[in-house]
């Protein structure tokens, strides 16, 4: 008899299970301040209370992505603890803020299951659903990921999910009083507004990051990401410790600042997969094309669409001639992002 945890394996998911996920962790400005120091992020309305007050809030709100990866890693013991790696997301959507003081825990239903053809894995779906300490429901997405088997008995009846390929806009949220009637272009640190962009455009976000084994160390544990891949060099047969993809995201939507500032909540997460991994060394740049674009019914408040590609390589460069990910591209991800119309 053990006490210790070693994780699920392929086989121990079934559609229709249900898992809560421990432990609920109370969000405060400790998680903003590492999470500016970790990523060259600084968006006006997640830097500065006075700033989201002037555009209906209360104050600022908790960076999108930091109830992303709070909410994701509460799952990582239950879903991915003996992952190979997570390879996408779909149908995800913030449903409202977060605020220093809040509470966040997850939960996740199995939707499908598929074992891989080397009959050593298996690629499990969920859907997660982040919720605050008065059962309110913030961020909700799908995503699947490639789990070990424990040996090589039967596989399950594989079930593939029906996922929309994009979150429509008229199903995105808007947080409750926020407007950008008054918005203060020179704070927020760049003038383009919705009508200054164009579907199709690409946008070089210029600037680069070379990750450093500390920093995506000390992100994955600040997330409490337990997956063994990310901090076990044995797990790989390459030695090397993968770097948690949610950094790789942080890091890229950072980046797109430049050129992006005023693209200012991450409303859908469309789809999104990691092409191929990221090390300690590589150094990841980004750059953005705008896919749609569209109205809401809050003054001032438009939606971008936009595909975020984290890459070692040059802008605009997503496959090669045979229709695969390029070699460099580790990230490619489509969201909805609220801007000044």
């Amino acid at each position: 008899m053990t006490k210790t945890n070693a994780g699920r394996f392929f086989e121990d998911y079934a559609v229709g299970d249900v898992i809560t996920h421990a432990v609920p962790r109370t969000i405060s400005g400790g998680e903003r301040a590492l999470y500016h120091a970790l990523y060259p992020a600084r968006t006006a309305l997640y830097s500065s209370d006075e700033f989201a007050r002037s555009c209906g809030l209360p104050a600022s709100p908790v960076d999108d992505l930091i109830t992303f990866h709070t909410v994701f890693g509460k799952t990582v013991p239950d879903i991915s603890l003996n992952a190979v790696a997570n390879l996408g997301y779909a149908d995800g959507r913030w449903l409202a803020p977060v605020y220093p003081g809040d509470t966040l825990s997850s939960q996740s239903q199995v939707i499908g299951v598929k074992q891989n053809s080397n009959g050593k894995s298996g690629v499990v779906w969920v859907r997660t659903t982040g919720r605050n300490q008065r059962g309110e429901d913030v961020l909700r997405y799908v995503r699947w990921v490639m789990v070990r088997k424990r040996g090589d008995g039967p596989a399950p009846e594989p079930v593939i999910p029906v996922l929309p390929a994009v979150v429509a806009a008229g199903d995105l949220v808007v947080p409750q009083g926020l407007q950008f009637t008054d918005y203060d272009f020179a704070q927020a640190g760049e003038s383009h507004r919705l009508i200054n962009y164009g579907v199709g455009e690409v946008i070089d976000h210029v600037d680069g990051v070379t990750v450093e084994e500390a920093e995506h160390m000390l992100a994955t544990r600040l997330w409490q990401n337990t997956a063994k891949v990310h901090f076990d060099a044995t797990q790989r047969a390459d030695g090397k410790r993968l770097i948690y993809g949610g950094h790789v995201i942080s890091l890229a939507r950072a980046l797109s600042f430049n050129g992006l500032a005023n693209a200012q909540m991450i409303v859908a997460l469309n789809g999104g997969a990691h092409a191929n991994p990221c090390f300690a060394g590589d150094t990841v740049r980004a750059w953005s094309e705008v896919l749609d674009m569209a109205e809401t019914t809050t003054p001032g408040v438009g939606a971008i669409r936009l595909r975020l590609v984290a890459t070692k390589g040059a802008a605009g460069v997503l496959r090669g001639d045979d229709g695969k990910y390029h070699p460099d591209v580790l990230l490619d991800l489509d969201y909805w992002a609220l801007i000044p119309t």
